[in-house]
């Protein structure tokens, strides 16, 4: 149960900033989609400056010893389909999470990069013999291939080429 409600929580808390940001500092709506399961390899769909971004979440929290992410290969059939990797910093003192971010995907308009050439992932749990089989249609990615992404600025530009605006007027 607290599981799957932290993920919500994280979820929630990161569609927020990305609302926000669109529209307070570029002046600009972004429409959210979510799914209701994941055998496409989306979460969520965001469509804003007429691009639409079907969108693998992963998170992790700041120190985390994750090294790896897995993604799935029918993504990579979606338009400018990408995984954003939210780090979460967890302050207590504040009651609040702070985001910083990874980016595996390509430029608006374009799809993932090819997956051909990353592992095929293993099921976590072993089958009935204890033998841990493949999962065909998951790719694993090491965080090395991910970009780095420091605020959310920054990944809402990278996500929908937009520029900060003043006053109504974008600022190139």
């Amino acid at each position: 149960m607290k599981s799957s409600f932290f993920e919500q929580l994280v979820e929630h808390v990161f569609i927020s900033e990305l609302l926000q940001e669109v529209y307070y500092r570029f002046g600009m709506v972004v429409e959210v989609l979510r799914s209701e399961i994941d055998a496409s390899g989306y979460d969520v769909v965001f469509e804003c400056n007429n691009i639409v971004r079907h969108v693998q979440l992963k998170t992790s929290r700041v120190g985390g010893k994750t090294s790896r992410q897995k993604v799935n290969i029918a993504l990579a059939d979606k338009p400018s389909g990408c995984v954003v990797w939210i780090i979460r910093n967890e302050d207590s003192a504040d009651c609040r999470m702070k985001l910083t971010y990874r980016f595996f995907g390509g430029p608006p308009g374009m799809p993932l990069p090819s997956l051909d050439g990353f592992s095929i992932a293993k099921h976590t749990k072993g089958n009935k013999d204890g033998l841990k089989t493949e999962r065909p249609a998951i790719r694993v990615v090491n965080k090395g291939q991910f970009t780095p992404v420091e605020t959310t600025t920054e990944l809402v530009t990278r996500l929908f080429s937009i520029g900060p605006v003043t006053n109504g007027v974008p600022i190139v």
